[in-house]
Protein backbone atom coordinates (compact mmCIF):
# COMPACT_ATOMS: atom_id res chain seq x y z
CA UNK A 1 0.00 0.00 0.00
CA UNK A 2 1.26 3.41 -0.79
CA UNK A 3 -1.21 6.31 0.87
CA UNK A 4 -3.40 5.51 4.10
CA UNK A 5 -5.85 7.90 3.84
CA UNK A 6 -8.11 8.62 6.81
CA UNK A 7 -10.94 11.24 7.62
CA UNK A 8 -14.29 12.31 6.62
CA UNK A 9 -16.21 10.29 3.88
CA UNK A 10 -18.89 12.40 2.50
CA UNK A 11 -22.02 12.07 0.40
CA UNK A 12 -21.99 15.39 -1.93
CA UNK A 13 -24.85 16.98 -3.98
CA UNK A 14 -24.28 19.29 -6.57
CA UNK A 15 -26.74 21.42 -7.93
CA UNK A 16 -25.41 23.11 -11.39
CA UNK A 17 -25.05 26.55 -11.26
CA UNK A 18 -28.22 28.89 -11.56
CA UNK A 19 -28.05 32.62 -11.56
CA UNK A 20 -29.49 33.67 -8.63
CA UNK A 21 -30.64 32.55 -5.33
CA UNK A 22 -34.37 32.14 -5.79
CA UNK A 23 -36.49 34.37 -2.92
CA UNK A 24 -38.59 32.94 -0.24
CA UNK A 25 -41.07 30.50 -1.32
CA UNK A 26 -39.94 30.78 -5.06
CA UNK A 27 -39.04 27.66 -7.24
CA UNK A 28 -35.64 28.26 -9.14
CA UNK A 29 -34.64 25.64 -12.06
CA UNK A 30 -31.58 24.18 -12.52
CA UNK A 31 -29.98 21.79 -15.47
CA UNK A 32 -29.14 19.08 -13.11
CA UNK A 33 -28.09 17.28 -9.45
CA UNK A 34 -25.22 15.21 -9.54
CA UNK A 35 -24.41 13.07 -6.19
CA UNK A 36 -20.72 12.21 -5.78
CA UNK A 37 -18.39 10.52 -3.17
CA UNK A 38 -16.60 13.70 -1.65
CA UNK A 39 -14.99 14.53 1.79
CA UNK A 40 -11.40 15.17 2.22
CA UNK A 41 -10.05 11.69 2.71
CA UNK A 42 -12.39 9.88 -0.27
CA UNK A 43 -11.50 12.81 -3.09
CA UNK A 44 -8.13 12.62 -2.28
CA UNK A 45 -7.81 9.17 -2.10
CA UNK A 46 -9.48 8.63 -5.31
CA UNK A 47 -7.50 10.83 -6.78
CA UNK A 48 -4.14 9.17 -5.77
CA UNK A 49 -5.73 5.86 -7.72
CA UNK A 50 -6.26 8.47 -11.16
CA UNK A 51 -2.42 9.02 -10.84
CA UNK A 52 -1.53 5.03 -9.92
CA UNK A 53 -1.01 5.16 -6.07
CA UNK A 54 -2.60 2.11 -4.46
CA UNK A 55 -4.47 3.69 -1.25
CA UNK A 56 -6.60 2.20 1.38
CA UNK A 57 -9.26 4.54 3.25
CA UNK A 58 -10.19 4.74 6.45
CA UNK A 59 -13.33 6.60 7.31
CA UNK A 60 -16.69 5.96 8.70
CA UNK A 61 -20.31 5.70 7.38
CA UNK A 62 -23.78 5.37 8.22
CA UNK A 63 -26.41 2.10 7.70
CA UNK A 64 -27.82 3.94 5.01
CA UNK A 65 -28.21 4.64 0.84
CA UNK A 66 -25.64 7.61 1.48
CA UNK A 67 -22.96 5.06 2.89
CA UNK A 68 -23.66 2.45 0.28
CA UNK A 69 -23.28 4.84 -2.67
CA UNK A 70 -20.07 5.88 -1.19
CA UNK A 71 -18.35 2.27 -0.24
CA UNK A 72 -19.76 1.44 -3.95
CA UNK A 73 -18.13 4.82 -5.78
CA UNK A 74 -14.47 3.93 -3.62
CA UNK A 75 -14.78 0.38 -4.69
CA UNK A 76 -15.55 1.03 -8.29
CA UNK A 77 -12.42 3.72 -8.55
CA UNK A 78 -10.09 1.04 -6.63
CA UNK A 79 -9.59 2.24 -3.62
CA UNK A 80 -9.23 0.10 -0.62
CA UNK A 81 -12.28 -0.07 1.78
CA UNK A 82 -11.91 -2.25 3.74
CA UNK A 83 -11.40 -0.18 6.98
CA UNK A 84 -14.27 1.72 6.18
CA UNK A 85 -16.22 1.64 9.38
CA UNK A 86 -20.05 2.20 9.59
CA UNK A 87 -21.84 4.01 12.32
CA UNK A 88 -24.72 2.68 14.26
CA UNK A 89 -25.87 6.56 15.52
CA UNK A 90 -25.70 8.65 13.14
CA UNK A 91 -26.34 8.78 9.26
CA UNK A 92 -23.71 9.08 6.35
CA UNK A 93 -22.61 12.34 6.10
CA UNK A 94 -23.64 14.29 3.31
CA UNK A 95 -23.11 18.15 1.53
CA UNK A 96 -25.59 20.57 -0.65
CA UNK A 97 -23.38 21.85 -2.52
CA UNK A 98 -24.93 25.50 -4.10
CA UNK A 99 -23.45 27.19 -6.98
CA UNK A 100 -24.29 30.69 -8.43
CA UNK A 101 -22.96 31.99 -11.21
CA UNK A 102 -20.35 34.44 -10.68
CA UNK A 103 -20.35 33.94 -7.04
CA UNK A 104 -18.33 31.01 -4.55
CA UNK A 105 -19.85 27.88 -4.24
CA UNK A 106 -22.18 27.79 -0.82
CA UNK A 107 -21.90 24.58 1.39
CA UNK A 108 -24.72 23.30 3.66
CA UNK A 109 -23.31 20.34 5.81
CA UNK A 110 -24.48 17.20 7.90
CA UNK A 111 -21.16 15.87 9.96
CA UNK A 112 -23.19 12.29 10.54
CA UNK A 113 -21.15 9.62 11.19
CA UNK A 114 -17.68 11.70 10.71
CA UNK A 115 -18.76 12.71 14.01
CA UNK A 116 -17.98 8.73 15.42
CA UNK A 117 -14.78 8.42 14.26
CA UNK A 118 -11.89 7.82 16.81
CA UNK A 119 -8.59 6.47 17.55
CA UNK A 120 -9.89 3.29 18.48
CA UNK A 121 -11.46 2.63 14.98
CA UNK A 122 -7.75 2.59 13.91
CA UNK A 123 -6.14 -0.98 13.56
CA UNK A 124 -2.46 0.44 13.50
CA UNK A 125 -1.03 -2.75 11.61
CA UNK A 126 -2.62 -1.14 8.77
CA UNK A 127 0.07 1.53 8.84
CA UNK A 128 2.76 -1.26 8.17
CA UNK A 129 4.47 -1.16 4.51
CA UNK A 130 2.83 2.21 3.86
CA UNK A 131 4.66 5.19 2.50
CA UNK A 132 2.54 7.63 3.70
CA UNK A 133 -0.80 8.96 5.98
CA UNK A 134 -2.82 11.27 4.64
CA UNK A 135 -5.05 12.77 7.43
CA UNK A 136 -8.43 15.03 5.96
CA UNK A 137 -10.74 17.13 7.26
CA UNK A 138 -9.85 17.22 10.87
CA UNK A 139 -11.01 20.05 13.19
CA UNK A 140 -14.44 18.77 11.04
CA UNK A 141 -14.36 15.47 12.96
CA UNK A 142 -15.70 15.78 16.47
CA UNK A 143 -14.81 12.67 17.72
CA UNK A 144 -10.98 12.80 16.40
CA UNK A 145 -9.47 15.08 18.46
CA UNK A 146 -5.59 16.08 19.35
CA UNK A 147 -4.87 13.51 21.86
CA UNK A 148 -6.58 10.91 18.62
CA UNK A 149 -3.92 12.87 16.00
CA UNK A 150 -0.98 12.48 18.10
CA UNK A 151 -1.37 9.20 18.92
CA UNK A 152 -1.86 8.31 15.23
CA UNK A 153 1.16 10.21 13.69
CA UNK A 154 3.34 8.73 15.97
CA UNK A 155 2.85 5.63 15.08
CA UNK A 156 2.91 6.43 11.59
CA UNK A 157 6.46 7.97 12.23
CA UNK A 158 7.34 5.13 14.36
CA UNK A 159 6.96 3.30 11.06
CA UNK A 160 8.97 5.91 8.82
CA UNK A 161 5.30 7.20 7.03
CA UNK A 162 5.48 10.85 6.05
CA UNK A 163 2.44 12.09 7.72
CA UNK A 164 0.60 14.85 6.03
CA UNK A 165 -2.48 16.76 7.37
CA UNK A 166 -5.56 18.74 6.21
CA UNK A 167 -7.77 20.28 7.95
CA UNK A 168 -11.33 21.95 7.45
CA UNK A 169 -12.25 24.68 10.21
CA UNK A 170 -15.97 25.40 10.76
CA UNK A 171 -16.35 29.38 10.40
CA UNK A 172 -16.37 30.64 13.86
CA UNK A 173 -14.60 27.79 15.82
CA UNK A 174 -11.69 29.45 18.10
CA UNK A 175 -7.94 27.84 17.79
CA UNK A 176 -5.52 28.57 20.62
CA UNK A 177 -1.93 28.33 19.66
CA UNK A 178 -1.36 25.34 21.84
CA UNK A 179 -3.96 23.31 19.51
CA UNK A 180 -1.86 24.35 16.31
CA UNK A 181 1.26 23.79 17.77
CA UNK A 182 -0.04 19.85 18.81
CA UNK A 183 -1.46 19.46 15.32
CA UNK A 184 2.10 20.19 13.73
CA UNK A 185 4.25 18.43 16.07
CA UNK A 186 4.10 15.01 14.43
CA UNK A 187 3.48 16.27 10.76
CA UNK A 188 5.93 16.41 8.00
CA UNK A 189 3.50 18.28 5.14
CA UNK A 190 0.74 20.69 6.50
CA UNK A 191 -1.62 21.27 3.66
CA UNK A 192 -4.00 24.77 4.97
CA UNK A 193 -5.82 26.97 2.52
CA UNK A 194 -5.23 30.58 2.95
CA UNK A 195 -8.76 31.18 4.79
CA UNK A 196 -7.59 28.55 7.36
CA UNK A 197 -4.20 29.28 7.64
CA UNK A 198 -5.66 32.79 8.89
CA UNK A 199 -7.86 31.16 11.37
CA UNK A 200 -4.72 29.39 12.65
CA UNK A 201 -2.39 32.23 13.02
CA UNK A 202 -4.20 35.48 12.68
CA UNK A 203 -1.82 36.73 9.99
CA UNK A 204 -3.45 37.70 6.82
CA UNK A 205 -0.54 37.04 4.25
CA UNK A 206 0.02 33.52 3.32
CA UNK A 207 4.18 34.28 3.26
CA UNK A 208 3.35 35.68 7.03
CA UNK A 209 1.11 32.35 7.37
CA UNK A 210 3.73 30.23 6.55
CA UNK A 211 6.28 31.90 8.41
CA UNK A 212 4.30 31.69 11.94
CA UNK A 213 3.45 28.11 11.18
CA UNK A 214 6.94 26.67 10.17
CA UNK A 215 7.98 28.18 13.09
CA UNK A 216 5.92 25.90 15.85
CA UNK A 217 7.56 23.31 13.62
CA UNK A 218 11.20 23.87 11.45
CA UNK A 219 10.69 20.28 9.94
CA UNK A 220 7.43 20.47 8.51
CA UNK A 221 6.62 21.63 4.94
CA UNK A 222 4.22 24.68 4.95
CA UNK A 223 1.75 24.16 1.84
CA UNK A 224 -0.97 26.93 1.52
CA UNK A 225 -3.36 27.00 -1.16
CA UNK A 226 -4.30 30.46 -2.28
CA UNK A 227 -7.21 29.20 -5.04
CA UNK A 228 -6.94 31.12 -8.08
CA UNK A 229 -4.03 32.98 -6.82
CA UNK A 230 -1.92 29.79 -7.04
CA UNK A 231 0.23 27.97 -3.76
CA UNK A 232 3.14 28.72 -1.64
CA UNK A 233 5.21 26.55 -0.15
CA UNK A 234 7.54 26.83 2.87
CA UNK A 235 9.94 24.21 3.88
CA UNK A 236 13.01 25.19 5.83
CA UNK A 237 14.77 28.25 3.91
CA UNK A 238 13.18 27.57 0.74
CA UNK A 239 10.01 29.56 -0.37
CA UNK A 240 8.30 28.63 -3.56
CA UNK A 241 5.24 30.41 -5.17
CA UNK A 242 3.24 28.59 -8.07
CA UNK A 243 0.54 30.32 -10.22
CA UNK A 244 -2.30 28.95 -11.57
CA UNK A 245 -3.49 27.57 -15.02
CA UNK A 246 -6.41 29.18 -16.95
CA UNK A 247 -9.02 26.93 -16.92
CA UNK A 248 -12.69 27.79 -17.26
CA UNK A 249 -13.70 27.01 -13.67
CA UNK A 250 -17.53 26.34 -13.00
CA UNK A 251 -17.50 24.16 -9.70
CA UNK A 252 -14.11 24.21 -7.35
CA UNK A 253 -15.25 21.55 -5.49
CA UNK A 254 -12.22 19.09 -4.66
CA UNK A 255 -9.84 21.10 -5.91
CA UNK A 256 -7.97 21.39 -2.52
CA UNK A 257 -8.32 17.60 -2.58
CA UNK A 258 -7.01 16.70 -6.16
CA UNK A 259 -3.88 19.54 -5.08
CA UNK A 260 -3.10 17.43 -2.26
CA UNK A 261 -3.61 14.50 -4.18
CA UNK A 262 -1.15 15.42 -6.46
CA UNK A 263 1.61 17.16 -4.25
CA UNK A 264 1.37 13.06 -2.51
CA UNK A 265 2.51 12.11 -5.59
CA UNK A 266 5.57 13.99 -5.94
CA UNK A 267 6.41 13.34 -2.66
CA UNK A 268 6.09 9.59 -3.41
CA UNK A 269 8.14 9.79 -6.52
CA UNK A 270 10.93 11.50 -4.54
CA UNK A 271 10.67 15.10 -7.18
CA UNK A 272 11.91 18.11 -6.30
CA UNK A 273 10.13 21.27 -4.63
CA UNK A 274 9.24 22.84 -7.31
CA UNK A 275 8.31 20.18 -9.58
CA UNK A 276 5.71 18.96 -6.86
CA UNK A 277 3.70 21.96 -6.56
CA UNK A 278 3.48 22.48 -10.30
CA UNK A 279 2.58 19.02 -10.93
CA UNK A 280 0.13 19.18 -7.87
CA UNK A 281 -1.37 22.57 -9.38
CA UNK A 282 -1.94 21.71 -12.89
CA UNK A 283 -3.63 18.58 -11.76
CA UNK A 284 -5.66 20.03 -9.32
CA UNK A 285 -6.75 22.65 -12.09
CA UNK A 286 -7.97 19.62 -14.23
CA UNK A 287 -9.27 17.47 -11.89
CA UNK A 288 -11.43 20.06 -9.68
CA UNK A 289 -14.66 20.17 -12.22
CA UNK A 290 -17.82 18.33 -11.63
CA UNK A 291 -19.74 19.51 -14.49
CA UNK A 292 -17.65 20.30 -17.45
Amino acid sequence: MDVICLGILVADIFASPIDSIPASGHLKLTDQFLLNVGGCAANTAANLRRLGQNVKVLGKIGEDLFGDFVLKELERLGVDVSSVRRSQKHPTASTFILNVRGEDRRYIHCIGSNADLTFADVDCSMLDGAHALYVGGYLAMPGFGSHDLTQLFREAKRRSLTTVLDVVIPAGDPLSPEQVRSMLAHTDVFLPNDDEAFALTGQKEPIAQADFLAGLNPDCAIVITQGSRGALVKRGGEVIHANTFKVNSIDESGAGDAFAAGFLTGLLEGWSLEYTLRFHECFRFRGGCRFC
